[in-house]
Formats: C-alpha cells, sequence, structure tokens
C-alpha cells in the first residue's frame, strides 16, 4: 500500500515538473514572438558590407536592391550551395551583371546559421570591415543576430529583417503553418541561446 502511494506521488512530482516545464516553454514563446519585428525598419545608415543568410531567393533580392541603393559596397550571400555560382544567382535576379562583378562574395562554407556567423567573421576580418547590415527573415533574426553578436562582439550589427506572406505573424495562432514554423524557431533559438552560454563559459574557464 505504501508503495503504491509512492509511486503516485513520485508520478504526481513528475507531471507536476512537466506542466511547469510546459507554462515556461509557452510564456518563452510568447515573449520571443512579441519581440520579432512585424514591420519593415529601416534606420537609414550605410554599413561597410551587406550579408545575406540564404533561405529565400526574396532575402536575395532585398540585399541586391540595398546594394544597388549605395547601402554598402560589398555583399556577402552565406551558405550557398557549392554548386552555385555568381551566374547562377544573376540569372534568378534584375539586378545589373556589373553588381555581382564588383560587389557580390559567395560563402559556400556554412551549413547553419552558426556556420554563417563564423564565415561572416572570416570574410569581414579579411576585407577590414567593422559593420554589417544582416539580412535574413524576421523570424530567423534572433538566432542570427545571437550567433553574429557572439561571434563579433566588436562590430557593429545592423538588425535588416525580410517578410514573408506566408508567416502571418500578426495572427499565428490562426495559421497552424505559421504556428508550427514559429514554435520549432523557438526551440532552435533555445538550443542556440544554451550552446552560445556554455560556449561562453568554457572560454572563461580556460
Amino acid at each position: 500500500m505504501a508503495r503504491g502511494r509512492g509511486r503516485t506521488s513520485t508520478t504526481r512530482r513528475i507531471l507536476l515538473w512537466l506542466s511547469a516545464l510546459v507554462v515556461l516553454w509557452l510564456g518563452g514563446f510568447l515573449q520571443f514572438i512579441s519581440g520579432l519585428p512585424a514591420d519593415p525598419v529601416d534606420d537609414g545608415r550605410n554599413t561597410d558590407a551587406i550579408v545575406v543568410l540564404t533561405g529565400g531567393t526574396f532575402r536575395i533580392s532585398e540585399g541586391l536592391d540595398l546594394l544597388e541603393t549605395g547601402r554598402a559596397n560589398r555583399m556577402l550571400i552565406s551558405g550557398v550551395d557549392r554548386g552555385t555560382g555568381l551566374a547562377d544567382l544573376r540569372q534568378r535576379s534584375s539586378a545589373k551583371a556589373e553588381t555581382f562583378a564588383c560587389c557580390v562574395a559567395l560563402g559556400h562554407e556554412a551549413r547553419d546559421t552558426k556556420g554563417n556567423a563564423v564565415e561572416t567573421a572570416i570574410w569581414m576580418r579579411d576585407a577590414g570591415f567593422r559593420s554589417l547590415r544582416l539580412v535574413t527573415a524576421n523570424y530567423h533574426m534572433p538566432r542570427g543576430l545571437l550567433y553574429f553578436r557572439n561571434r563579433m562582439p566588436d562590430f557593429e550589427i545592423v538588425a535588416h529583417p525580410v517578410f514573408l506572406d506566408a508567416v502571418r505573424l500578426r495572427s499565428w495562432w490562426r495559421h497552424s503553418g505559421t504556428a508550427r514554423l514559429l514554435a520549432d524557431e523557438f526551440n532552435k533559438y533555445l538550443l542556440a541561446l544554451v550552446t552560445v552560454r556554455l560556449a561562453g563559459a568554457e572560454t572563461a574557464e580556460g
């Protein structure tokens, strides 16, 4: 009898812990969504470079528009497939051929957001640049900034989110696809946060 009560008590404690974790996750998720940029914001600042993270042609188009309007002199597209070259991107773009020839560089090494930050840091330092405008999707921006600022703490990083019609941020709870996308991105952000903080702790201990 006592053993049965003990098992029941343990089960209750586990359920309480799980409930607490769900509540904490949900609270963090709602805070994450409330902090996402919902409208385009352009502060008018110029930077040394523009960095576009692959994940959609709209991001690249936005970066090229910024480049051609003089917001920076060089642009890096990070995380490009190894088999894709400037000529391939030029064919899919309305940007001038001279823009690609003089001012666009491709990074083929990155395979994830952390890799984007590493690849960009090397490119920035080799070029002698000190500021960049980061172009990526609005829901991806928190994770991008987390990795980029961790890798380049002394650089000026200006966020330039892009917006997709398919991601209905203002009414995300009504659209299952958007809700799943945001939940998945929040989980990735949490993992990135843990990774960055552990790396910082390891560096401090070393």
